[in-house]
């Protein structure tokens, strides 16, 4: 398979298995559930009565008090007790495997071609790391918002990120940590020659 190069009259072969898979609606709502269970922190815990502090001891004798029986002070009746059905934190993430995940990032990717949102470039060039030399550099590819993947062999990565920290429509990233949200809530994604190749040999 073929992809144009942007701004030019050349074509870049890649690989037909990462660029011009079959779209798997069903193995990428599977990927993007279990990416946002990924970055929950799963923290929220209630105690219950075993964990509410206090409560050793029973707090009259069993019988001739008149009153209702009671074992501790901690029961959830009570108040200061623990929480009858404490909610307790733990990971409820759906199960996705290193082979199911690699197939779902080839789904997307080979969306995004069809869908016209993945352009490819030879490289980044800027000179400085200052905010308007890149707006003014993806102006030239009529992108406004978009992500930008580069590889660590190209030469401008540092520059490019630093001159990305301020335009909020842009991000970022390496091949190796493009997920199924980034990906799908991009308008455009951007990939240099380079990254193209890291993606190819990670996907394949």
């Amino acid at each position: 398979m073929q992809v144009p190069i942007s701004n030019t009259d050349e074509w870049l072969e890649v690989q037909d298995g990462v660029f011009n898979a079959p779209y798997n609606e069903s193995l990428v709502h599977q990927a993007v559930c279990w990416w946002q269970a990924k970055s929950h922190p799963h923290t929220q815990a209630q105690k219950n009565r075993a964990a509410v502090r206090g409560g050793g001891a029973k707090p009259w004798r069993q019988k001739g008090t008149g009153r209702a029986r009671h074992g501790t002070i901690r029961s959830p009746i009570w108040r200061g007790g623990g929480v009858t059905f404490a909610a307790q934190s733990g990971c409820h993430m759906p199960r996705l495997n290193r082979k199911m995940y690699r197939g779902a990032i080839r789904s997307i990717l080979s969306e995004l071609i069809r869908e016209d949102r993945l352009m490819v470039v030879r490289q980044i060039t800027i000179n400085a790391p200052k905010t308007k030399v890149l707006k003014d550099h993806l102006s030239a590819f009529d992108i406004k918002s978009c992500l930008l993947v580069l590889s660590a062999e190209d030469v401008c990565q540092d520059i490019v990120k630093r001159a990305a920290a301020n335009l909020p429509d842009v991000d970022v990233c390496r091949p190796f940590s493009l997920g199924p949200m980034v990906l799908v809530g991009s308008k455009r994604v951007l990939l240099t020659e380079k990254s193209v190749r890291e993606i190819e040999q990670w996907l394949m």
